[in-house]
């Protein structure tokens, strides 16, 4: 592995996460002390400003506003400029010399600085009780970092405690299953120590890792567990579907204390904004997300039919009238425009690829979007919401027992929210668990559409060879996904700095 895992060079890795950290509390502070082995851990505040540093991380990668781009890995949309490599994965040319790192290095670096809090942590004097939530926090954001892993690679190096040498970082991986047993512990350890409380502050809550833990049993196929788990967060009344407005979920002003976020990465503006040039200009202006016409063409009409099916009142000539509302909150049409204050109409900077444009997260208000008049924004990345909750239940539900009446409330409270509006999941139709599961499976793809989920989604339920196959790019390059795909290779650079790491079946030469 990299020497960033040495004792030294991970100081300095924690250190620059905590020098630009923030949040409400401490996590709004803008932390300035140095962590060095002497000094720091030795009052209550300096582990707040550790913890700061360990959300911090968070920020980078596919856990920040990167985390958006993942749904360019599927069938939803195309990534205009390749931030992330997308466009080698999706057309089954992956392999160890061009696959992103991003994948890997980022929740390596996150776990590195977890590592060195959870190795330092008992030094300060803060109760245990204190410290035990403290230590909960980070063992959840830990279970995120390997969960991560596992999905993109399988089995992965499992760096317990901080290794103190570069040999003692150069060590084999464990199997999938193993780091799966791992993660539960975190998450087990998480779910009994944090608050449980709605989250409100950007600090993880109980909601929070038992969120977390249903999606891991989802990949796992472990439906009762899934379901279970699922049902604790439903029943525990901490989260609620929220009635604002759908497309308001994602707006700074109505992030604050929302009732539906479970979890997210937080930001802070003026201090510690979104990176890069930002939401609003990478989306809102490049047009960096464009939306496939396959995407478009899965949302219902208003009447609860898609728009090939009898009786849907669907007019090709005027082909986004009367459609799920969560379509134009979601993607920008060709039929809309955007109008600047001063009352001219806004232009994105470049011819736009497929016709549509990511609308999602792309606040209206801070119009015109572009580098030198959009100030950098704070709006939070959500991790998971609610909606997630209850779609995972309904889903995990189906496989263990067929459609039920808990299923469909789940289904309806979501399709049902005040600024959607759907009608009620027809129960004639949807009677049995094959036509409900893939009617879970749609709605799941409308209602998280262009918030990551996706490429784990069909990974998980191994369609994402069928879908893709489906889609050409603006160039008219059939997408691929061939069965070696479900899993990503490890870079060739990581396996020459580490001769014990061991690259995946389908990749060896």
């Amino acid at each position: 592995m990299k020497a960033k895992y040495t004792s030294i060079s991970l100081i300095a890795v924690f250190v620059i996460g905590m020098l630009s950290s923030c949040n409400k509390d401490f996590l709004d502070k803008d932390p300035t002390t140095a962590i060095d082995g002497g000094a720091f851990w030795t009052s209550d505040t300096d582990v707040k400003l550790a913890v700061a540093g360990v959300y911090r991380r968070l920020q980078s990668g596919f856990y920040g506003q990167g985390k958006l781009w993942l749904d360019t890995y599927s069938d939803n949309a195309l990534d205009r400029h390749s931030f992330y490599g997308f466009g080698d994965l999706t057309q089954g040319i992956v392999n160890s010399t061009n696959v992103t790192g991003t994948f890997y290095n980022t929740p390596y670096e996150g776990i590195a600085g977890c590592n060195f809090f959870l190795d330092n942590i008992d030094k300060a004097p803060s109760s245990d009780a204190q410290k035990a939530v403290y230590k909960a926090e980070v063992r959840f954001i830990r279970a995120m970092f390997y969960f991560d892993l596992v999905q993109a690679f399988g089995g992965v190096i499992l760096y317990e405690t901080e290794p103190k040498t570069v040999d003692e970082s150069k060590i084999v991986q464990s199997s999938k299953e193993d780091v799966l047993k791992f993660i539960h512990s975190e998450l087990d350890y998480a779910i009994t120590n944090l608050p449980n409380l709605a989250y409100t502050d950007g600090h993880a809550v109980k909601g929070s890792a038992q969120a977390l833990k249903t999606r891991v049993y989802l990949y796992q196929q472990n439906w009762p567990l899934a379901a279970s788990t699922a049902n604790d967060i439903i029943t525990g009344g901490k989260f609620q579907i929220y009635q604002g407005g759908y497309q308001n979920l994602f707006f700074t002003p109505t992030q604050k204390d929302n009732p539906e976020i479970i979890f997210s990465t937080k930001y802070s503006a003026p201090n510690n904004p979104q990176g890069g040039e930002g939401l609003l200009v990478e989306v809102g202006w490049y047009g960096s997300i464009a939306p496939y016409q396959n995407l478009v063409d899965a949302y219902e009409m208003s009447n609860g039919k898609m728009i090939n099916e009898m009786g849907s009142g669907y007019v090709a000539s005027d082909p986004y009238s009367n459609r799920d509302p969560r379509l134009k909150f979601t993607i920008k049409v060709p039929t809309e425009e955007y109008i600047n204050p001063d009352g001219s109409v806004f232009e994105e900077s470049d011819p736009l690829l497929t016709t549509y444009v990511q609308k999602k997260y792309v606040d209206l208000s801070m119009l015109p979007f572009n580098r030198t008049k959009t100030p950098l924004t704070d709006q939070n990345i959500i991790h998971t919401r609610y909606a997630d909750v209850l779609l995972m239940y309904a889903e995990a539900k189906n496989e263990v027992s067929g459609p039920d009446q808990s299923i469909y409330k789940a289904l309806n409270e979501i399709r049902e929210r005040k600024s959607v509006g759907m009608p009620k999941v027809n129960e004639a139709v949807y009677n049995t668990k094959d036509k409900l599961r893939d009617f879970i499976l749609h709605e799941r793809r409308i209602e998280l559409a262009l918030e990551g989920h996706r490429y784990y989604d069909l990974k998980r339920r191994n369609q994402m060879e069928t879908v893709l196959s489906k889609i050409k790019n603006p160039g008219g390059v059939q997408l691929k996904f061939g069965e070696k795909n479900n899993v990503l290779p490890f870079a060739q650079d990581e396996l020459d700095k580490n001769k014990q790491l061991k690259q995946n079946d389908d990749y060896t030469p």
